[in-house]
């Protein structure tokens, strides 16, 4: 009710029971703000014109007197109720907020990397996963799922870039259950191939592999080709990282990868996949120097020339590889610039992993 309609009958209740109320209503109405914010406690005649007003019992109402221990049953009740009511808000409309956010967290951290964005994507996924947890209609559940599937996969993927390996494993869980419950089978493709780059900076690189293999394969034809080219990508990363005796198997995994690739290659219901511009070929020169090969530096350039503006974390990436690939070559002197403007680049976003890879270089150069 409104406030005006409570004072009126809280005045009402205290006539019924010969209470004497010497506040003007616009006091009461800061009272009742008070109240509101938890700012003071409500005790006493007014707590007691409170219950008669709300025909409610004060641990109800959440007002119990400090010598009053609350029943245990009663108080979880009445926390899972709220808890359950909260939950149906959770309408399309929601849904497409929290999408929304999950994409504005997506570009900051792409120009500024996860170092401080990581403590607001874990508690996106929080609040997601809590509605989630609580929702009862099957119909919102699953657009809530697949929200928090893209949530948790994102603050995984930080996660991981931090070197917090355990917390980004334990997301990506987070990730594939909602994926599960959405029943969409390319956010779960997507997610479960994502995780093993987990495995990838372990130095796990067949363990990758076979998990990357196994998401592809699990969702077959079913997946829109957009994905299918980026799972055939992840694959030959994690291969070549298995070392030279797989160079074969990557070449044939990116042929399969650029085979799928749409001519189109963004979709705007896939937006954590970038493959547009030169981002397949930075994919491609990144497993080619891990690999020793000298095309590599052919396509790392072109997708230098190529990227777009704001994806400062995979340039710092793509000059790293490019560095390696001068180096293998014997051109040092570029190489070691290419390796500085990454360790630039690296520091401006604050990732580990390419700190970590940079610092190796330029030790080794």
């Amino acid at each position: 009710m409104k406030k005006s309609q409570l004072i009126y009958h809280l005045r009402q209740a205290a006539k019924r029971r010969g209470i004497a109320l010497g506040s003007s209503d616009e006091s009461l109405d800061r009272m009742i703000r008070e109240w509101e914010y938890d700012r003071r406690p409500l005790a006493g005649d007014y707590l007691q014109l409170f219950c008669d007003v709300y025909q409610a019992t004060p641990a109800e109402l959440g007002c119990l007197p400090d010598d009053e221990p609350p029943e245990v049953e009663l108080d979880e009740a009445l926390a899972l109720k709220r808890e359950l009511f909260a939950a149906t808000s959770a309408d399309l409309g929601l849904v497409t907020i929290f999408e929304s956010v999950t994409e504005n967290i997506r570009q900051m951290d792409r120009r500024l990397g996860a170092q401080k964005l990581l403590p607001q994507s874990r508690a996106h996924v929080e609040q997601m996963e809590n509605l989630l947890r609580h929702g009862v209609s099957p119909g919102t559940r699953r657009p809530i799922a697949a929200a928090l599937t893209e949530a948790a996969a994102l603050a995984g993927w930080q996660a991981l870039d931090l070197g917090h390996y355990r917390e980004a494993w334990q997301l990506h869980e987070v990730a594939k259950s909602a994926a599960r419950e959405s029943e969409n089978s390319t956010l779960l493709a997507h997610v479960t191939a994502q995780q093993a780059y987990v495995l990838l900076d372990l130095d796990q690189p067949a363990e990758a592999a076979e998990l990357m293999h196994h998401a592809h394969a699990s969702a077959g034809l079913r997946l829109h080709p957009l994905v299918r080219a980026w799972l055939h990508a992840a694959e030959a990363e994690a291969l070549a990282a298995g070392g030279s005796q797989n160079t074969t198997a990557t070449l044939r995994a990116f042929e399969a990868a650029e085979a799928v690739l749409p001519s189109d290659p963004s979709d705007p219901e896939l937006p954590f996949l970038f493959l547009a511009g030169g981002h397949l070929a930075r994919w491609r020169g990144n497993c080619l120097a891990r690999l020793g090969l000298e095309e590599a530096i052919a396509d790392l350039t072109r997708a230098l020339e190529t990227m777009d503006e704001g994806f400062n974390r995979a340039e710092a990436g793509l000059r790293c590889d490019l560095a390696m690939a001068l180096a293998m070559r014997g051109e040092t002197d570029q190489a070691r610039t290419e390796a500085e403007r990454a360790q630039q680049l690296a520091a401006l976003t604050g990732s580990a992993r390419q700190r970590r890879r940079i610092a190796n270089l330029l030790l080794t150069g």
